[in-house]
């Protein structure tokens, strides 16, 4: 494997392997969304094909790292990723970021460029209108609030609400990453020289086809936008259309 070194400590707290394959010649670093865990990406890990070692960000205060305070903020969330796993980073390496994490992502590419000569081969971004669409400081959401923005956006998050005692345990992290992302500014700065992918749920209101469109203007290299079916949460059936479209990006 030589598109990340992940033989460090600081690489091997933020960098989760379901699925480790010594050959491969590519890899996927994959980013979860408000609230999620790298888990989330067990089963695309196993589906794809065998030149392709998926990897996936644990943010901290979720399940093995509980116990670790998540930073204010996507800027410092995104300073921590790129510290920890940026040295490692080799020009075979793709970042897919989900929702909160198609922006997490983006900056951890824009971090990556100045600091690292090697490119990335590609940003696949999902669910997420573009960082300079973003609207900042909106108000946060109480608690109700937030257990309505889930059921809203569905997927596995809104089958949690049935379960009083797991959505009480999941809250407060919920609520960390919902503030990061309602904190968000959008810094300019020169657009990424990699080739960026947009792909959208089709029946996904929250981030729409055009919206993702919208991320064309962050990148002087190629773009794509792509239709999966389903909503916000498309990616939870994992189509063979989608597993193609990570892969061979």
């Amino acid at each position: 494997m030589t598109t990340v070194d992940d033989r460090t400590s600081a690489t091997r707290e933020w960098l989760r392997i379901f699925d480790r394959r010594p050959a491969a010649t590519r890899r996927l670093i994959c980013f979860p969304h408000a609230g999620g865990t790298a888990a989330a990406f067990r089963p695309l890990a196993l589906a794809a094909p065998p030149d392709v070692e998926v990897a996936a960000v644990q943010y901290p205060g979720r399940q093995d790292r509980l116990g670790a305070e998540m930073p204010v903020g996507i800027a410092a969330l995104a300073d921590q990723i790129v510290e920890a796993i940026g040295p490692g980073i080799r020009r075979d390496t793709a970042l897919f970021g989900h929702s909160m994490g198609a922006m997490v992502a983006f900056e951890v590419a824009r971090r990556l460029r100045p600091r690292f000569p090697a490119p990335l081969a590609r940003l696949i971004v999902s669910a997420c209108k573009a960082p300079s669409d973003v609207v900042a400081r909106k108000p946060l959401l109480d608690d109700e609030g937030i257990r309505e923005f889930v059921r809203d956006l569905g997927g596995t998050g809104a089958v949690v609400l049935e379960n009083e005692d797991v959505w009480h345990l999941l809250l407060p992290t919920l609520r960390a990453d919902l503030r990061s992302i309602r904190s968000y500014e959008y810094q300019q700065g020169p657009p990424l020289g990699c080739p960026i992918v947009a792909v959208a749920g089709s029946r996904d209101e929250s981030a729409t086809v055009e919206d993702m469109r919208r991320w064309r203007a962050h990148t002087v290299s190629g773009f794509l936008a792509r239709s999966m079916p389903g909503g916000h949460f498309y990616l939870n059936d994992l189509p063979q259309e989608l597993i193609e479209l990570l892969t061979q990006a």
